[in-house]
């Protein structure tokens, strides 16, 4: 009852939200060339990460916070600067860095620095980074995370385009400083794109992705947080075929990752109504060799990340 009822009203806040966003006379037609356009490139194309010269002098400066121009350009400049937070180990530059993503419309790093802090004790290097339309990455006049999921899925897609290719160009650059393995722990939205990064990044020690959304024609057309989303799609005759021929870029269970299955952590709320168990059930069966854990809760609460953490040190990951 307790994970039903805060499900429910958080859904409600996130359908709140959504109401601001409309689609316009023009929205079908541009969704069309942009699922054409897509659908040429595979998916290692679409998130390449381009060398940038600038990340990996910031990386050597020691800042805790470094910051660099996104590779992907939208039309809010707060959101092309990609920004990350680095908690180094008493190990340096040698130990394995872990990404720490966080979940949609997150309101405080206070709890993921403590998750740093716990890495940091293992040994590991910890790198908080701030996805897109989150924290100092929000354009003036909306919520934090707001404008990264709405009725504009070309927006939503270049979102997580963003998220995946600047994770992609930090573990470049701090491959070259001599750090050479990394592993991922996030939930939900973070998790979503840690799976992206599963699909096109074959040398990962571990990835632990809490209640990811994985089925992205369910998140879509079934979730009750996307009930706002699912009217204006309709009111633009934006279908779901024409949504499902981006689902080899964007959608994980439609995919297969290009690291190890194996490394593959699945943690599900049991009571779980944006992302249910049976989902991730079907896709730890289809990323054959990954590990269910599941958790008693819904979408949202603290028990899973506690879990997830001493899952994995039972697994020999830390």
């Amino acid at each position: 009852m307790t994970a039903m009822t805060v499900d429910s009203l958080l859904c409600a806040s996130i359908n709140f939200l959504h109401m601001r966003h409309r689609l316009n006379g023009h929205s079908r037609a541009e969704m069309e060339r942009y699922v054409e356009e897509c659908e040429r490139i595979t998916a290692d194309q679409y998130y390449a990460a381009p060398h940038d010269d600038n990340l990996a002098e910031a990386l050597g400066n020691g800042h805790p916070t470094i910051r660099w121009r996104s590779p992907i350009e939208t039309k809010f400049s707060a959101n092309n600067i990609a920004c990350a937070d680095f908690f180094p180990s008493e190990r340096g530059r040698s130990a394995p860095t872990v990404f720490i993503l966080h979940a949609l419309m997150s309101t405080s790093p206070v709890g993921y620095r403590r998750c740093a802090e716990h890495f940091n004790e293992l040994g590991w290097n910890a790198c908080f980074v701030q996805l897109p339309y989150h924290y100092s990455r929000v354009p003036r006049g909306y919520w934090n995370g707001e404008l990264a999921i709405t009725c504009n899925l070309i927006r939503n897609a270049e979102g997580l385009r963003q998220g995946v290719t600047e994770l992609r160009q930090l573990i470049s650059a701090l491959r070259e400083r001599g750090s050479g393995e990394f592993g991922v722990l996030a939930p939900s939205y973070g998790a979503w794109i840690g799976a992206l990064l599963a699909m096109v990044e074959r040398d990962l020690r571990f990835v632990a992705l809490m209640a990811p959304i994985v089925n992205i024609e369910h998140a879509i057309w079934e979730s009750p947080a996307a009930r706002c989303i699912r009217r204006e799609l309709r009111r633009a005759n934006i279908e779901a075929s024409l949504v499902a021929r981006h689902f080899h870029l964007s959608s994980p269970i439609h995919n297969m990752p290009l690291c190890d299955p194996a490394r593959v952590l699945f943690a599900a709320g049991e009571f779980d109504s944006i992302t249910p168990l049976e989902q991730l059930e079907a896709i730890q069966q289809k990323w054959r060799g990954s590990e269910l854990l599941r958790v008693r809760q819904g979408h949202f609460g603290y028990r899973m990340l506690d879990e997830t953490i001493e899952r994995l040190k039972q697994r020999g990951d830390l």
